[in-house]
């Protein structure tokens, strides 16, 4: 593999909706580039990027693939992102890594929600971005019809350097408005067009189109107007500069247009990648720290050596593999370097490109270029790899947490034993799962971003690790509370001979502000109750709380004062007053009027704006409250929160409702009180539970 320096590299991310063509058009950027001998097809289950498995199986890209190609004497590092909303967090975690974002549209269908999504990723990261029409072989397709949808999601600055030569299966060409040039391809061919004139028919159009991005071009640079002024157009070499600046500067998207399937438009498109995106060191420093202060590292062989790792695969014969990108340095072969997180040192043996599941081997990579290496002992997504004398530390990617839970359990003795340990590999390469055991149900949860989601996660476990477990619903994490006051005694007495059991305890039982959890104050004066008895009264009423009163749910939010109380000078002793604590809690629960709290969820929904009334009322539905609304281009943001209970099958009827093409988050936020009618049947089914279990174990 030809090394190549920092000057020389692009670094683009392929992003956008789901079935939008992405992995077929870098598997036609590889094939035109040389990089492949054959062009691999999405539907034949064996892309370069898409290798995982279940990619294969269902057809989507889950996970993000890298290759890279040769063109113009440039290196090209394709990063092929996921574009269905439950994956879209990988997409977001590797875009930090990518100088540049293509974003892919569907020629059929236009901007869709994911299409939105990917490009507010791109903002954040301030990347130069261009946007490609794809699919316009399709039926149905239609350039002008997609151009709409785009400009009116992203504005006039999306403009376009290329207009379609025919429609839907006639769709043979394209027009380059820069170059004023048309290309011609042969269907299936091997990407690179035949140049000419461009057709009489769109000879006008073509004219009409060059003027508006020449314009456009000009508008930004001084010189460039007053020679567009004075002219009235511009030479080709002034145009290219003048976009190739405008690009860097957010100022111009470009439109550019092709099919991936046929392998129409491909070579304009290398072109285009490594004539007008940026390079890495053009992009500007990078943001870290060092030894706990702010500051910042150029993108320069010269620098310090250092890597930013941006993702971690979990191979189960190569073990873990993390892709890098070099941000400063030169990395070689067999470097040793420090993970600021841990201190821990890292020997970087067996470097390589990233072909896919492969990693064709290099003896070192300048910086800005991106790179795998297999078996550190304990790097993670996220972490940084630096000179030990200049440990710098860049900032990793917020990710939101998991929309949805669900419970996860083995199905035999041998499988729980190897669950734990499976799990976690899976979460090293997976960042947007979280598992945990929720200290209330006493059930392990594996949280997602949908239920998709999860059970690809346990399809993974069963064919890579062999551990076969099932996802069920969570039991729903209810509180118990109160809203009333009481005062009551306590009192314990038991003579059984010899030595007797006395404790004497008066509390007053009071609510809390929501989150107040527990108080507890000591008000005896006098030395009716000794001062060692007192942590035995608060230990008794806290364990009595744990265990419910209403529905065996944990009692929260309340305080308890002991005031008063009497004890005996030999029988009385700390069992004896925290028997007393805890008939005293009981006994004031009854009259503190009880009452249950559930966990509500902050729920945030995108849309297409046509399905903003249905979700409404279906929200609603659910006993939840919209909070806010937001209408960004032709998605429809709603804010609501809502109870958790009723939130547990949403994802499935959200894309039911919305054909797939809306996406949520959802994150808790607070307890809140459960209505009467809903608490009469949590409690009623409670007991009829503990009952069921009462009597198996009889």
């Amino acid at each position: 593999m030809k090394l190549y320096e920092t000057k020389d590299i692009r670094n683009v991310a392929l992003a956008g909706h789901g079935h939008s063509g992405k992995t077929s058009l870098a598997a036609a950027m590889l094939f035109a580039a040389g990089a492949t001998s054959r062009f691999t097809r999405v539907d034949e289950g064996n892309t370069i990027t898409d290798f995982d498995d279940e990619e294969i199986q269902r057809k989507i890209t889950i996970s993000t693939g890298v290759a890279s190609a040769e063109w113009a004497k440039k290196k090209i590092n394709i990063l092929d992102t996921p574009g269905f909303n439950i994956f879209i967090n990988d997409t977001k975690a590797s875009m930090i890594a990518a100088d540049a974002a293509l974003i892919v549209v569907d020629g059929v269908g236009g901007v869709a929600v994911q299409t939105e999504k990917v490009w507010t990723f791109a903002e954040e990261f301030k990347l130069p971005r261009a946007i490609l029409i794809n699919k316009l072989d399709r039926e149905h397709s239609g350039f002008a019809r997609t151009l709409e949808s785009v400009q009116g999601a992203f504005g006039r600055a999306a403009v376009p350097i290329h207009l379609p030569i025919g429609e839907e299966k006639d769709f043979k060409g394209i027009v380059d408005l820069v170059r004023m040039k048309a290309y011609t391809y042969t269907p299936d061919g091997d990407g690179r067009g035949k140049e000419g004139d461009i057709p009489d028919d769109l000879a006008e159009a073509a004219k009409k189109a060059h003027e508006v991005l020449v314009e456009l071009v000009a508008e930004g640079n001084d010189a460039l107007l007053e020679e567009f002024f004075a002219t009235g157009t511009l030479p080709v070499e002034h145009i290219n500069d003048g976009l190739r600046e405008a690009i860097h500067q957010l100022r111009i998207f470009p439109v550019l247009c092709a099919s991936a399937l046929h392998n129409i438009g491909t070579d304009l498109l290398l072109d285009f990648v490594a004539q007008h995106f940026p390079n890495p060191a053009e992009r500007g420093p990078w943001s870290g720290t060092l030894n706990g202060a702010d500051t910042q590292r150029c993108v320069k062989d010269s620098e310090p050596v250092s890597a930013f790792v941006f993702k971690t695969i979990a191979d189960p014969f190569a073990g873990r593999v993390s892709y890098f990108k070099v941000i400063s340095g030169v990395l070689r072969n067999d470097a040793n370097l420090t993970n600021p997180r841990n201190n821990s040192a890292e020997r970087l043996s067996h470097l390589g490109t990233i072909a896919g599941k492969t990693l064709p081997a290099v003896t070192e990579l300048h910086a800005g270029d991106i790179g795998g290496v297999a078996k550190l002992k304990d790097v993670l997504t996220g972490d940084t790899l630096s000179e030990k004398n200049s440990p710098i530390a860049y900032t990793a990617v917020h990710l939101p947490e998991p929309s949805i839970a669900y419970a996860i359990a083995a199905k035999t003795r041998n499988d729980e034993d190897r669950m734990g340990n499976a799990v976690h590999k899976i979460l090293e390469e997976d960042q947007s799962l979280r598992f945990y055991r929720d200290p209330q149900t006493k059930e392990f949860l594996l949280a997602g971003a949908g239920q998709q989601h999860l059970e690809i996660i346990v399809s993974r476990l069963k064919k890579r690790y062999h551990v076969d477990v099932e996802l069920h619903s969570p039991k729903i994490p209810y509180r118990e509370t109160i809203r009333g006051k009481a005062e009551v005694q306590g009192r314990h007495k038991k003579q059984t001979g010899g030595h007797g059991q006395f404790g004497d305890c008066w509390i007053r039982l009071e609510p809390l502000p929501r989150g107040g959890k527990f108080a507890f104050a000591n008000e005896v004066f006098g030395g009716a109750i000794p001062k060692n008895f007192i942590p035995a009264i608060e230990k008794g009423i806290v364990e009595t709380a744990e265990r419910g009163f209403l529905a065996g749910f944990p009692v929260v939010d309340f305080k308890v004062t002991v005031y008063d109380g009497s004890y005996h000078d030999v029988d009385s002793s700390e069992m004896s007053f925290k028997m007393a604590a805890r008939k005293a809690f009981k006994a004031a629960m009854e009259t503190a009027k009880p009452t249950l709290l559930e966990p509500v969820m902050h729920v945030e929904v995108q849309a297409p704006v046509e399905f903003a009334g249905d979700l409404m009322g279906d929200m609603n539905g659910r006993r939840g409250r919209i909070s806010g609304m937001e209408t960004k281009g032709s998605t429809q943001v709603i804010r609501a929160q809502a109870p958790m209970a009723e939130m547990l099958n949403y994802q499935n009827d959200l894309i039911s409702m919305t054909q797939g093409r809306a996406s949520f988050t959802m994150e808790f936020d607070h307890y809140d009180f459960v209505p009467a009618l809903q608490a009469e049947k949590i409690v009623a089914a409670a007991k009829a539970s503990k009952t069921g279990e009462e009597e198996e174990e009889e």
